[in-house]
């Protein structure tokens, strides 16, 4: 399972109809938490994302990114929370960090570790990351640092041919197990066959990118090659394209032409400006004519990841 719940889709301030920015990301049980705006924690309340988080990823740090995450840890540590925690941002992460987690509380009961992540890192963690990683990239935001980051599966097993160990004389059962593990076996006739026989070629596993705020930037294309889905900002119309430009953001049209150059399979539109907080049609249409697979989120919009086939 790889599924992705967009907790905040507003840009710069909350509206009735819109958080402020958030994405949790679940895979295999496992959720990871993306930007953290104010009210974000009641966000996961609300669209039922669990508490039991071990890391957070921060894009940059204004402040409709990450003020959320001084409620949030004061919830984790009244909960009784022995985890650490683990935060990761651009330059300047350990100083914001460091000074949010002292706001409101004498002191945090829970470790807390912050690493500051530079363009073309991939993040390690505490525990090995089980059949995924992730990695930051450059983007084009302006007023500080900052990155987007892709999650990239590691490489799937290739499909088991039934017919072809029918075909060579392997009994169903016990033999053919061994074979998806990864062993050799021998036959009865003295033959060996080994998992490449019966095997196809290795399939890709699944990619997300999420871009954070940014103009539209070839750092992002090269990111984002091939992916699954694409989580690219898009603060204003094209009858703000200017604007967008001045202040470091995207119009949907240059999100989806990110989209088309990167060949996503599918794009999703956030960090809406607050004029299109109760109707975004107009900014998915401007994208559909440019990308037909795209979106605009809304909160608690899940979204399923599927497997190409």
């Amino acid at each position: 399972m790889l599924t992705v719940t967009f907790l905040g889709t507003s840009a710069a301030r909350p509206t009735v109809e819109r958080n402020v920015s958030g994405l949790a990301i679940h895979r295999e049980g496992e959720t990871l938490l993306f930007e953290c705006g104010e009210g974000t924690q009641r966000q996961m309340m609300r669209y039922g994302v669990s508490f039991a988080l071990s890391e957070i990823f921060f894009t940059h740090f204004h402040a409709d990114h990450f003020l959320g995450v001084i409620g949030l840890i004061r919830t984790l540590g009244l909960q009784g929370r022995p985890e650490p925690l683990f935060l990761y941002g651009p330059k300047g992460a350990k100083k914001v960090l460091s000074t949010a987690m002292q706001l409101g509380v004498e002191r945090v009961p829970f470790p807390i570790e912050v690493t500051e992540v530079k363009a073309g890192d991939t993040l390690k963690s505490a525990a090995a990351r089980d059949g995924y990683d992730i990695h930051a990239f450059p983007t084009e935001h302006g007023g500080g640092p900052s990155i987007g980051y892709v999650l990239k599966e590691h490489e799937r097993r290739g499909r088991f041919d039934v017919e072809k160990a029918r075909a060579l004389g392997i009994p169903e059962g016990p033999l053919w197990g061994k074979l998806t593990k990864g062993e050799a076996v021998h036959l009865s006739n003295g033959q060996t066959v080994r998992p490449s026989d019966v095997i196809g070629p290795a399939r890709p596993g699944r990619l997300v990118a999420f871009t954070g705020d940014t103009r539209p930037c070839a750092a992002t294309v090269d990111a984002a090659q091939g992916a699954d889905l694409l989580i690219h900002e898009a603060t204003f119309g094209e009858e703000e394209r200017e604007r967008a430009r001045d202040t470091g953001h995207s119009t949907a049209k240059e999100a989806a032409q990110i989209a088309l150059a990167s060949k996503a399979k599918r794009l999703l539109l956030s960090h809406v400006s607050a004029r299109y907080s109760i109707s975004a049609d107009e900014l998915a249409k401007e994208a559909r004519e440019v990308f037909p697979n795209a979106s605009v989120a809304k909160d608690g919009m899940e979204v399923d990841v599927p497997f190409a086939e």
